[in-house]
């Protein structure tokens, strides 16, 4: 507070006041300011500047861990990017999956591409990754590190001829409610002909009986699968379509097991390019929940007259009363996240 003296000049005490009004004004107008902020800010789409494809997505000690493809088509190793907000990102390195470290005798030139990063029930984060057309598996105490190859053969998870007429990419982990967990993925040839595949994965993640390799391909499926289990209904998202234009698109079928039957939802598919195209061949997705509220995290075209550039997007995901989810209609981003 300022003092003002008793033999102060008397025509100086307007001034004093005047900067003591103008200090509580600046006060208040800086809260008013910061509780419109916490109102107003979005996360805005593309929610990382730059190229980027297939978001994988872990949290982990209040911090936001995103892992994707870099475009156009890979690169030799993944994106990695750190927030606390989803809003400001810092651009991470780490030491595995890398094209040297994921080559094999049954790898192709393909590169770093789509990985799934969870968290098991040991604590460890476990990361399946395609590299060469084949799929490799990492873990780490840390989502930055340092990973290394699961398997002690540093041998590919899922080898590239395991089932030669099929695309051995996109796997993705899923843990259900009883601990138990399993990997989804697969691909098609040429564009065409996906298949999924499931298999349940040993208690330490990096192992699995082949015997249990289960297809269990949906209809309409080409690749990216995706489990999300609520209120007891299991959701198998999935793309279809050419990742290199409008066909591409964000389905579902549900089934009261992890392995299916499968019925395709009533209002599949639920994302796809938008009228004026401004969301263009949307897909590859991870889906996350925040203050209950479900967000569908993807990637969606941003050129491909020349080379395949892509960006990643996040939307609201919400279901009706049935369970169906619904339509998802692209809004340019979606408020910022709040905390209870």
């Amino acid at each position: 507070m300022l003092k003002i003296s008793k033999k102060a000049n008397p025509l100086k005490k307007p001034f004093y006041f005047l900067i003591l009004l103008l200090l509580v004004f600046n006060c208040k107008q800086k809260k008013e300011n910061n509780i419109k902020e916490s109102l107003t800010t979005k996360i805005e789409n593309p929610v990382i500047l730059g190229y980027f494809a297939d978001p994988s997505m872990v949290t982990y000690e209040g911090k936001y861990y995103v892992y994707a493809t870099i475009d156009p088509w890979g690169g030799d190793e993944l994106a990695v990017f750190e927030s606390s907000d989803f809003i400001n990102w810092e651009q991470k390195h780490i030491n595995w999956p890398t094209k040297e470290a994921c080559t094999s005798s049954t790898s192709n030139g393909s590169m770093v591409w789509a990985p799934s990063v969870i968290q098991a029930k040991n604590g460890k984060f476990y990361m399946y990754v395609s590299v060469g057309s084949e799929i490799w598996v990492g873990e780490s105490e840390n989502p930055l590190g340092p990973w290394k190859n699961a398997k002690e053969n540093h041998s590919p998870f899922i080898k590239g001829d395991m089932f030669p007429e099929y695309h051995m990419i996109d796997a993705e982990a899923f843990i259900d409610d009883d601990g138990q967990a399993y990997l989804y993925w697969g691909s098609g040839l040429n564009w065409e002909n996906g298949h999924c595949f499931i298999v349940p994965l040993n208690d330490d993640m990096v192992s699995f009986n082949e015997n249990e390799i289960k297809d269990i391909t949906p209809p309409h499926y080409f690749e990216a699968p995706f489990m999300l289990k609520k209120n007891g209904k299991y959701y198998l998202m999935y793309s279809e379509g050419k990742c290199t234009d409008a066909t591409y698109m964000v389905r579902y079928s549900t089934s009261n097991m992890p392995y299916g039957p499968w019925q395709e939802g009533p209002n599949s598919p639920i994302l796809s390019t938008s009228k004026d195209s401004t969301t263009l061949g949307p897909g590859h997705h991870t889906v996350f929940n925040v203050n209950n509220q479900d967000y569908i995290f993807y990637h969606r075209i941003k050129d491909n007259n020349d080379t395949l550039l892509r960006e990643l997007a996040i939307d609201s995901l919400n279901f009706n009363a049935e369970g169906d989810i619904l339509k998802v209609i692209p809004r340019g981003g979606v408020s910022k996240f709040t905390y209870e």
